[in-house]
């Protein structure tokens, strides 16, 4: 089913209204009502899903609409306990949104299984017997795989030499598996476990590490869109992209330019029940794959109309079956109001989401300053931490703005008046 993702007045409205919107819109059971109430998880749960569980840690929930991808309207939820992110994502997909929002792509979702082999008398002599013997290699990989029944597994590999270490000369096997709308991790680590004995006949050395890369560079999404010229203006947009050339140049500020597109990513992926330190860790590494780390994101002006024009690239790997995006009732939420029908729309998206994310802190540092809006929201969770409850904490927050001074010791004063 279509529906717009432009939601008038949303952010005015109770969590009761707006979680009604939701029921409305996505058919959502009482049930799943009282999980977004909630949090989805009670500490029975909790304590089947890790290891000496004492409790549950709960984060808010948010929707960004005016996501426009393809064509197609999304809304986007957001697990994030950081103030501005949700607000900035949607700010900055309305102003992508009237220029023909979002374009965005995926590369097929192949994961990478690392087999490390050390103890090799001929480095290259190994390299040509495991290549010779790839059909076999990759059929035994196959062999203990759940993605094979659904036409997913393992499809290929090549190998890495590394001549010269300091505990001597290695070989790493790539094995490279389709693992469809899955993550991937567990599947890609079974199959490395699996062929290792073989790789260790075939070359005479001694397997270590089994198992996948969180660099996933096989797996690559991308986003473009662009904003008006006259939504922003000649110096704003100017400003852009000079702190875009910083972020090229100055691994110091790149640091900071990506940390903003991976709050957007990572809120997405947390809501989802994916891995966000896979996600950050992809990202960053890949991020560094020059030499130097640089930014994710491109930003430019159109040379003819003056258009802000910006586009992503980064390794996406998330999936929507399987692990905790089946186990949590949240991320089965989340993933039913985004709406996503593969593993390669969902990267799509959240390529997107990073570009709308960065396009919003952009805006902000080349305009007002991020801390004119960001410190206005983040007075709450100081109104929270001087003692106020309930209606207090608007009438704390709004009185701290007011004053400019958003500050404990001022916000535990005014409680104290």
């Amino acid at each position: 089913m279509s529906y717009s993702s432009r939601l008038s007045g949303f952010y005015r409205q109770s969590v009761a209204e707006r979680q009604t919107v939701l029921r409305d819109r996505f058919n959502l059971t009482e049930s799943q009502i009282a999980a977004l109430t909630h949090g989805g998880l009670d500490a029975d749960l909790a304590d089947h899903l890790i290891e000496n569980v004492v409790g549950v840690y709960g984060l808010p929930l948010g929707i960004a609409p005016n996501f426009q991808i393809n064509g197609r309207d999304y809304l986007i939820p957001m697990a994030i306990e950081e103030p501005s992110v949700v607000a900035a994502a949607s700010h900055a997909a309305k102003l992508m949104r009237d220029a023909g929002g979002f374009t965005a792509s995926a590369d097929e979702p192949v994961m990478i299984g690392q087999v490390q082999v050390l103890d090799i008398q001929n480095l290259d002599a190994a390299r040509e017997k495991i290549l010779a013997a790839r059909d076999e290699i990759v059929a035994r990989a196959n062999s203990k795989s759940t993605l094979v029944e659904y036409g997913g597994g393992a499809i290929g590999l090549d190998v890495r030499l590394f001549r010269e270490t300091r505990v001597g000369p290695m070989l790493v096997v790539h094995l490279f598996f389709n693992v469809l709308d899955a993550m991937g991790a567990n599947s890609v680590n079974t199959s490395c476990e699996v062929v290792a004995p073989l790789i260790e006949r075939l070359t005479g050395g001694r397997v270590v590490l089994r198992i996948l890369s969180n660099l996933a560079d096989q797996r690559l999404a991308r986003a473009r869109g662009r904003v008006r010229r006259e939504a922003l203006g000649d110096e704003v947009i100017r400003h852009i992209v000079e702190a875009q050339t910083l972020a090229e140049v100055d691994p110091y500020r790149a640091a900071t330019h990506n940390k903003g597109i991976m709050n957007g990513i990572d809120a997405v992926v947390i809501a989802t029940g994916n891995d966000w330190r896979g996600a950050e860790a992809g990202a960053h590494a890949y991020a560094a794959r020059s030499g130097q780390y640089r930014a994710l994101t491109i930003w430019e002006r159109d040379a003819v109309r003056g258009d802000l024009v910006g586009s992503i690239e980064l390794p996406i790997p998330s999936g929507i079956v399987g692990g905790t995006t089946a186990a949590h009732p949240l991320a089965q939420i989340s993933l039913k109001i985004l709406g996503v029908k593969s593993a390669r729309e969902f990267a799509g998206v959240l390529a997107a989401v990073g570009l709308a994310q960065n396009l919003g802190a952009l805006r902000a540092l080349a305009s007002e300053g991020i801390q004119q809006g960001h410190m206005a929201l983040h007075a709450r969770q100081v109104a929270i931490s001087a003692g106020a409850t309930g209606e207090q904490i608007d009438r704390i927050a709004e009185m701290l703005v007011s004053e400019k001074n958003i500050r404990l010791s001022r916000a535990k004063e005014l409680l104290g008046g």
